[in-house]
């Protein structure tokens, strides 16, 4: 029970301002500070108006008990007695006097003079004269409440010991204090009134204004205006807030400059990398051109060479008969002419569509990769294809000529694009093959795949499973060609509707290679 109380008190209390809470913890700390104040006060001035009316009872009791030592007849008692009683009419504020004798451990009634009905215990009387100290007693009679004094008197000469009791009536006290306390919680509760009201009207100044100002300063910060500060006025608690945070947005300003630079470099660098990337796909585009057309013409040649030998052949035979006509053997050295005119200008085109001479340099496979695979992102995106490589951490570089080793991945990854038109995946693997010194890159695809019979004639030029689209077939005779420069071979092997995969065996760079660029 307490427990759920104290659970939704935390609750209730979370959800509360700054300002209610201060407010309430004011006004509870106030109300006890004045709770015990006016404790204090009203116990001090109780004690203060006890002691005056005691005092004033010690006197009474003296006068009485000196009056009695010296007056211990029974003339004198009577006396004492008819006393007793004119002092009690003629003092309103006494409500009882009574004498007692304490000799041989009794308590015997001696005089004494009551405007109210009491008996003092005798008891309570023994003990008073065994101690001899005085003793009060707040005692409430029918007329109101009083203030009872036992006061023992030392021996006389005749050894009697007397104990003197006085009640006396403290109305007046009582009024005292009722007034007292009326004025006490009037003057606490106007207190407590103005020291909300100031504290309300200094709130706006002490707590909500510099409030105000962080909170709109943090706003601004987070949409963005780096540069506004917390203005620091004081070097008070909010002063110091505002240090803090002037130091951590100074901090934040820091970093996000830096990172403001850092991608201003990147976006430069990514950039320049672009422009590389561009210019290194046109080179491998136009090799690639390069080499189809290097291939046509040496089929070209070939196959216009032959027929063209024969002619002239043929024709040389038939003038060094010599019994020819004038105009035959004319016509014939024409044609030994024209033939011989053909198989220049066929030699000539030979030689302007040669493939330049190889430059070989020493590279890692993973950074021709890192090369060649961002050309293919475009085509990657646009088929579905994804692209999963693993190298060994043990292989070795190569001595290769770059941008023929490009032109080479570039048709086989072209080859497994078109064999997977739904999507699919394609996995580069690289080993070293020991004890034989060549690296082993196969490409992998999940494309349909090939019969034995297209396995076989792949690689010839012009070959293609796709006969209307334009000139094809030229892809893996250009890498057989690429390989075979390398000093290296190639394999294929495909099963219908499984997939392909092309293995490429290069030989690994020497120590006496030049080293790797």
């Amino acid at each position: 029970m307490f427990k759920k109380i104290f659970d939704r008190i935390i609750i209730y209390n979370n959800n509360l301002t700054v300002r209610v809470r201060l407010v309430a913890l004011t006004v509870v700390g106030l109300a006890l500070t004045m709770a015990i104040w006016g404790v204090v006060q009203l116990t001090a001035l109780d004690r203060i108006l006890v002691d005056q009316h005691a005092k004033r009872l010690e006197g009474v009791a003296d006068t009485i008990s000196t009056f009695y030592q010296y007056f211990p007849t029974k003339r004198g008692l009577r006396a004492l007695d008819s006393a007793l009683k004119d002092f009690i009419q003629t003092d309103v504020r006494l409500a009882r006097i009574d004498i007692f004798d304490t000799n041989h451990g009794n308590v015997d009634y001696v005089a004494g003079a009551s405007r109210v009905q009491y008996e003092w215990p005798d008891n309570i009387v023994a003990v008073v004269n065994a101690d001899a100290k005085v003793r009060y007693v707040r005692i409430e009679t029918e007329s109101g409440p009083a203030l009872g004094l036992l006061y023992p008197v030392s021996e006389n000469t005749k050894g009697s010991h007397i104990v003197v009791g006085l009640i006396g009536f403290s109305r007046a006290n009582a009024e005292i204090m009722k007034r007292t306390r009326q004025l006490l919680v009037f003057s606490s509760i106007g207190l407590l009134i103005f020291i909300l009201l100031v504290l309300g009207l200094s709130y706006r100044w002490i707590i909500d204004k510099p409030l105000k100002v962080i909170i709109q300063t943090i706003d601004e910060f987070q949409k963005g205006q780096y540069i506004n500060r917390i203005p620091v006025v004081h070097s008070d608690e909010w002063g110091q807030i505002s240090k803090h945070f002037n130091i951590m947005a100074d901090e934040i300003q820091d970093v996000m400059n830096r990172n403001l630079e850092l991608n201003k470099h990147l976006e430069d660098r990514v950039r320049e990398e672009t422009l590389k990337v561009v210019q290194l796909q046109k080179q491998v585009t136009d090799l690639k051109q390069l080499t189809a057309l290097g291939q046509l013409t040496a089929n070209l040649a070939h196959d216009l060479g032959t027929p063209l030998h024969s002619i002239g052949g043929l024709s040389k035979l038939l003038l060094e008969r010599g019994d020819w006509p004038p105009d035959v053997a004319h016509k014939l050295n024409l044609i030994v002419q024209q033939t011989q005119r053909l198989d220049n200008v066929i030699q000539n085109v030979r030689r302007a569509t040669r493939l330049p001479e190889p430059h070989f340099e020493v590279l890692n496979v993973q950074q021709i990769l890192n090369e060649t695979l961002p050309l293919v992102e475009p085509f990657m995106q646009k088929n579905k294809v994804k692209i999963k490589v693993n190298i060994d951490e043990e292989v070795k570089p190569l001595y290769v000529d770059r941008y023929r080793i490009q032109t080479a991945f570039m048709n086989i990854i072209q080859n497994a694009f078109e064999a997977m038109p739904l999507g699919g995946a394609i996995s580069i693997s690289v080993k070293n093959l020991f004890p034989k010194n060549f690296e082993s890159i196969i490409i992998s695809d999940t494309g349909v795949g090939m019969t034995p019979d297209v396995v076989e004639k792949v690689c010839e030029p012009f070959f293609s499973t796709r006969q209307n689209e334009g000139m094809r077939g030229l892809g893996l005779a250009i890498v057989r060609d690429i390989i075979k420069v390398h000093g290296g071979t190639m394999e294929i092997k495909s099963t219908s509707g499984q997939g392909t995969s092309v293995v490429l065996n290069l030989p690994i760079a020497q120590q006496e290679n030049t080293s790797p660029a």
